[in-house]
């Protein structure tokens, strides 16, 4: 699932939600408006499974990243320093 298709799915359903208001402005028929609406509602289920689709895929992606290091892990290593955490444990061993 990409960010195109959620854009599609929201603009599909947008478009659904537009014609149901127009035709109830111009008095369109109960079984007229109950189609669009029906219409409509499976726009909304459509957009809320890509939605769906995408964050598990995007969580799913991020869990097999390895782990990032903070800011001052990566500059103590690039300045060949020790890790704050190597350094608490050599304290504790003097």
């Amino acid at each position: 699932m990409t960010p195109n298709d959620i854009e599609y799915a929201e603009k599909r359903m947008k478009q659904k939600w537009y014609d149901l208001a127009l035709a109830e402005q111009q008095g369109a028929s109960l079984p007229t408006l109950e189609r669009l609406f029906n219409t409509y509602m499976l726009a909304v289920e459509e957009y809320n499974r890509c939605s769906e689709s995408y964050l598990v895929e995007q969580q799913q992606a991020r869990s097999t990243l390895p782990a990032v290091r903070t800011s001052q892990q990566l500059m103590c290593v690039s300045q060949g320093e020790e890790r704050p955490k190597e350094r608490r444990q050599r304290r504790k061993a003097s």
